[in-house]
């Protein structure tokens, strides 16, 4: 029987605290084929928008400044790759994505005077990748020659082919070495992971050398990669002492407590359930009730084939249907509000509570699918369908990983943290969401109107879109690109005027908490006189005129006068 020894310190409830979600499908549990990944990018008070690196040629002496994701605090210089690809988003020229989820483990491991930080290690992975595998192996390297000074992060890296899961954590300060471990996940299969370290046991009887991410030729790629001390160095800190066949990685460097299952394992169990008659069994795990439940697989093989738009709708889940939905407490206000404030925890005559905390969460400063196809020209096969907030609260715009600018709604000059733009998505998104999310089931269908309008004019227009880059990618591919480029821009700008429309419309329509009539979407009902029509005043939802009735009693009953 394994044993885990020593004090697990997770940090997981530090500034990262339940942020982020990644999903996965492989391309053959896909509808048509595609690599599908997704991540929502969840932190307080985070402003950011659509990155992107151009595609060059550097100098041998050329070096690179390491800027932290989170802080923005220059952790050094590194040589610069002599060549780098181009990078929209997450996503680079050569359909390879990258994504995380960071789950904190212990502190002791997080390595302070490294240079290299999570957010620096996915963007320098993706400018100097050709394929997943190459992604790990770059990542690997730069974090064991320059030092990881992040805590415990799980990384999504996939490509046309192939999708992969990577969990690494540091080894100390001053160390310059990681533990690491990456799993491919089977072509018919679902993954995800959302900041709670999700590999458990892998050692399969050889201990295998970084360098064993890139085989050399002719050599069968494993599916299965790890650093060489990874089990030895849980050994020397005294956290382990049973067999290495019996090694889980999690339950050694980033134990799955309470908050780890029910803040970030729950979600995970929520998407897997869309997909899946058999979930019920791991409720226990996922819900945190009882503490030797079953864990649940690291991936699942789906019910049925999944399609983008699936994927789309999971990113806007709030448990919806299961023990976990947000409709069943006070905490949703009068309008059914599936959002929570933070922090997740909350103390009352000093018992603690919990809010749930589901996908979809308004902290998102953006969110993505990533749709990876290798039938097609490497140009046109990877999409990052973005949004700049919430994934429920917007529309998916589609950017080509080939396109050489971002859309000027992305990366707005002037826009920041603190400086409202009305050119720019985050603000505008945020302007509308903000709007919506207290007045939720009254005001909702109508956002969800509009955006499901524009992601359907997407799709339809997708199949001509790429049938006409084809064209053009066989007589020049720079022109492909071009069009590529340009098309994405437009569909950007397109989304920002109907999103500004959107606003216009929702402070007329709702103002006061009544609804003014229209004769049709958008024209509001006017009087002959050229007033505006009688308004309607709807009142409180049923669940909530109950619930103040019972409260309240006979103060707010109104007295039976005869």
């Amino acid at each position: 029987m394994k044993r885990f020894l020593g004090v697990l310190m997770i940090s997981c409830m530090g500034v990262y605290a339940m942020a982020c979600t990644n999903l996965i499908v492989g391309k053959k549990a896909s509808s048509d084929g595609s690599v599908f990944c997704t991540y929502s990018a969840d932190s307080w008070g985070m402003f950011t928008g659509l990155c992107h690196y151009p595609a060059g040629y550097h100098m041998k002496n050329e070096r690179r400044e390491i800027y932290d994701y989170d802080t923005n605090v220059c952790h050094g210089s590194i040589p610069e790759a002599l060549q780098t690809f181009n990078v929209i988003g997450n996503v680079n020229e050569f359909q390879v994505s990258i994504g995380e989820t960071t789950f904190g483990g212990r502190e002791e491991m997080v390595d302070s005077t490294g240079i290299i930080d999570y957010g620096s290690l996915m963007y320098l992975g993706l400018q100097r990748s050709r394929t997943a595998r190459e992604a790990i192996r770059v990542m690997v390297t730069l974090a064991e020659t320059y030092g990881y000074n992040s805590e415990g992060e799980t990384f999504t890296i996939c490509d046309p082919n192939e999708a992969w899961i990577m969990e690494m954590m540091g080894k100390g300060p001053g160390s310059k070495g990681v533990v690491w471990v990456a799993m491919r996940i089977p072509d018919d299969a679902i993954c995800a992971h959302a900041n709670q370290s999700r590999i458990r046991q892998f050692f399969h009887g050889k201990k295998i050398n970084p360098k064993g991410v890139y085989p050399v030729e002719g050599a069968k790629p494993l599916d299965i990669y790890y650093s060489k001390d990874v089990i030895d160095y849980a050994r020397r800190n005294g956290w382990y002492n049973g067999k290495d066949a019996d090694f889980a990685f999690n339950e050694v460097y980033a134990y799955p407590d309470f908050s780890g299952r029910r803040f970030c394992e729950a979600r995970v169990w929520s998407f897997f359930n869309h997909f899946s008659n058999d979930m019920d069994k791991y409720l226990p795990y996922a819900m945190g009730t009882v503490k030797d439940a079953e864990p649940m697989p690291l991936w699942i093989v789906p019910n049925r084939k999944v399609t983008r738009q699936d994927v789309a709708e999971c990113m806007r889940d709030h448990y919806e249907g299961t023990p976990m939905s947000l409709d069943n407490d006070p905490g949703q206000g009068m309008w059914g509000m599936p959002y929570r404030p933070t922090p997740l925890t909350y103390e009352v005559n000093g018992k603690k509570y919990f809010n749930e905390r589901p996908i979809s969460t308004q902290q998102a400063g953006f969110s993505y699918v990533v749709q990876l196809r290798n039938w097609l020209p490497r140009e046109i096969g990877g999409i990052i369908w973005f949004g700049n907030d919430d994934g429920n609260m917007v529309a998916f715009t589609p950017i080509y990983c080939c396109a050489t600018r971002q859309p000027e709604c992305y990366n707005t000059p002037g826009a920041d943290a603190v400086t409202f733009s009305d050119k720019n998505a985050f603000w505008v998104c945020n302007w509308v969401s903000n709007m919506v999310y207290p007045r939720y089931s009254m005001m909702f269908p109508s956002l969800k109107e509009v955006r499901d309008s524009l992601e359907a004019s997407y799709t339809l227009a997708q199949e001509h879109v790429e049938r006409t880059a084809k064209a053009l990618y066989e007589q020049n591919p720079k022109t492909a690109v071009k069009y590529l480029t340009n098309y994405s821009c437009e569909k950007a700008d397109q989304m920002m005027t109907c999103w500004r429309q959107l606003a216009y419309y929702l402070i007329v329509k709702y103002n006061d908490m009544v609804v003014k009539p229209e004769s049709k979407r958008g024209v509001f009902k006017k009087t002959p006189e050229g007033l505006g029509e009688k308004i309607v005043r709807p009142g409180y939802p049923e669940h909530m005129a109950k619930e103040i009735a019972k409260q309240a009693g006979d103060r707010l009953a109104v007295p039976d006068w005869k």
